[in-house]
């Protein structure tokens, strides 16, 4: 696959890592375009963070890097609205902006991780096919670390009645594991973007732990004022 080509756009206002799971409830007629064209050109589209503005009427302003999204299920409904369902594969960052088709298109370029990291080969459990991420070697107790802050975190805010009690989902892979904590965890999407976008994932895991401890301290500032 080449490192510079051209894809069609969706801008959020989440943040999608590559290894998590995307759903979408598209009805702007543009959107369906996108779905129809993904669909006829390999299932693939970009999935931004919108930096300024709003998801729907387009006029936003967007950051320049983001994660592939590729389509693993498409609901048709009646009225032509879909609700999709897609996996974050790997990362990318903009080079430039073209004219819409109706939908937001850009041209980008394959963004790896720093070169003095290995590989790590990922399956696409929905398609069967395989994506190449690039890792650094990660301490298994630096994540066991970072788990535990999620998990504290987790319990914090369902003492607070912020959310149910939920579990803490498998972080077996080390190149994926700052990915899916960072997406399990209820950070805001700028801090979500500084995730996406550090270099490598010994740097990603890094973020992600002094985060979490970050929003320890707040949660539990809020339960001991309750």
């Amino acid at each position: 696959m080449p490192s510079t080509r051209e894809l069609p756009m969706f801008p959020l206002g989440t943040v999608l890592f590559p290894g998590m799971p995307l759903r979408l409830h598209v009805f702007e007629s543009r959107y369906r375009a996108l779905v129809r064209d993904a669909l006829a050109a390999g299932g693939e589209f970009g999935v931004v963070l919108i930096e300024r503005g709003s998801e729907v009427g387009g006029g936003d302003t967007r950051f320049g890097v983001g994660t592939i999204a590729r389509l693993a299920d498409v609901a048709v409904l009646p009225d032509g609205r879909s609700l999709l369902l897609a996996m974050g594969t790997t990362r990318f960052r903009v080079g430039r902006w073209l004219p819409d088709r109706p939908y937001p298109y850009a041209e980008i370029d394959d963004l790896p991780d720093s070169p003095e990291s290995g590989t790590a080969t990922v399956l696409d459990a929905t398609t069967s096919d395989t994506a190449t991420i690039h890792t650094a070697t990660i301490d298994t107790d630096a994540i066991e670390r970072a788990r535990r802050s999620l998990e504290r975190v987790l319990a914090l805010g369902a003492a607070l009645g912020d959310h149910p009690a939920v579990a803490v989902p498998p972080t077996a892979d080390s190149a994926l594991a700052a990915f899916v904590l960072a997406g399990s965890a209820p950070l805001g999407p700028l801090d979500q973007q500084r995730v996406l976008e550090a270099g490598d994932p010994v740097a990603r895991l890094t973020l992600v732990h002094v985060l979490l401890d970050e929003c320890a301290e707040v949660l539990d500032h809020r339960l001991r004022g309750a």
